[in-house]
């Protein structure tokens, strides 16, 4: 018992509370963080193969008006009729196409016979050798265009649309920020542009088909939730076995050692011992160097010679 109370202390209670709280984090916050990720993904690609399979139908099929986006609807084609809004186009910073700096256009698209009016975007424009963009405007009049649904962005703070040189510029499609810059009553979701469609641009491909190393990381955080305690448990044993075995080993080859004197008064009384031992049996005490022994007087010149006698006399 006494050598587990020893662990009873500040820096062994440290260590398991950080242990316990690494246990706990990895389990409650690390490992699910990366498992939903995963999960996500494998939706996301689970939604993309069955909207490839699928064919376009009508927009309000999917997407009635007045409705918001069914998350299980995204990536499908649907089809619409309508006209583009160019003097409202919103110009989508920071893409790149080619290895170069890009943006995509985001068009305004007024559904025919509804009045809806959804943001539609054309695809990616790369800049040009001198860092200039031209942006092709959209046809004009009525056209039928083919597009996948697309549920809207969120907003970071301080990237807020807004209107730079008299260019309307957004950093991400939130249907909800850009309905405010434009003063257009746009739907809550948006639609990529399919190739080759009336005002198309370039093309946007689909994302990837593959689940990304999220799996792999929220079982190794899993894994670590396990192994650092059971290291921890494993690191606490062998110092409790160590221990039992010095103090084992202690009991086995104890050893009386002689007080050392500390005081002044301590030091006097061993040296009038000393003198008088001297007296009885001039050789019970031989002179250290420095020291005089003679009519009973001489004293113990230092305390070296003190520790020195008492070494002779009573052993170490």
């Amino acid at each position: 018992m006494r050598v587990l109370r020893s662990f009873l202390k500040p820096g062994w209670l440290l260590l398991v509370l950080l242990v316990i709280a690494f246990a706990a984090a990895c389990f409650a916050i690390l490992a699910p963080w990366q498992l939903g990720k995963n999960s996500d993904t494998e939706h996301r690609n689970d939604l993309i193969r069955a909207a490839v399979d699928t064919d376009a139908v009508p927009i309000d099929q999917l997407a009635p008006p007045g409705s918001t986006l069914d998350p299980n609807n995204e990536w499908h084609e649907v089809s619409l009729r309508g006209r583009y809004l160019p003097d409202d186009q919103v110009m989508l910073r920071f893409r790149y196409s080619q290895e170069r700096p890009a943006v995509e256009a985001l068009t305004p698209f007024q559904i025919a016979g509804s009045g809806r009016t959804i943001l539609v975007n054309r695809g990616i424009v790369a800049n040009n050798e001198n860092g200039q963009v031209s942006v092709p405007v959209p046809p004009s009049g009525d056209v039928s265009i083919v597009a996948r649904l697309r549920k809207s962005e969120g907003t970071s703070r301080g990237k807020e649309p807004r209107v730079e040189g008299g260019e309307s510029t957004a950093y991400t499609i939130d249907t909800a920020q850009l309905s405010r810059l434009t003063g257009l009553p746009l739907d809550p979701y948006y639609l990529q542009l399919s190739p080759n469609q009336p005002g198309s641009l370039g093309e946007i491909e689909l994302p990837q088909l593959e689940s990304g190393p999220f799996l792999s990381y929220g079982l190794q955080w899993l894994a670590f939730g396990v192994m650092v305690p059971l290291g921890a448990a494993y690191f606490i044993y062998n110092e409790v076995k160590a221990r039992r075995a010095r103090r084992a080993d202690g009991d086995d080859t104890a050893v009386v050692e002689t007080p050392q004197p500390t005081t002044k008064s301590e030091r006097d009384r061993i040296r009038h011992t000393l003198r008088e031992a001297g007296f009885r049996s001039g050789n019970d005490v031989h002179a250290a160097p420095g020291t005089q022994v003679g009519d009973g007087s001489a004293g113990i010149a230092d305390d070296d010679a003190v520790k020195t006698r008492l070494a002779q006399r009573y052993g170490k």
